[in-house]
């Protein structure tokens, strides 16, 4: 820790700051949202042409 003493003679405490790191981002976080909709989004796709190929009805049970 290191210390400071004010000029009334008060003494301040303070924590060693980490060494900051950069980091490289390559995706942010909204693209990784993105990416996983659209993935979602296809997989939906693909069993409701499943489900159709099959049963001959969008969604079973209903139409």
């Amino acid at each position: 820790m290191t210390t400071v003493t004010e000029d009334r003679g008060r003494l301040n405490l303070y924590a060693k700051e980490p060494p900051m790191e950069i980091i490289d981002v390559y995706e942010t976080h909204n693209e990784k949202a993105e990416k996983l909709n659209g993935r979602v989004a296809m997989l939906g796709i693909m069993a409701a042409l499943g489900a159709y190929a099959i049963t001959g009805q969008i969604i079973p049970g209903i139409w």
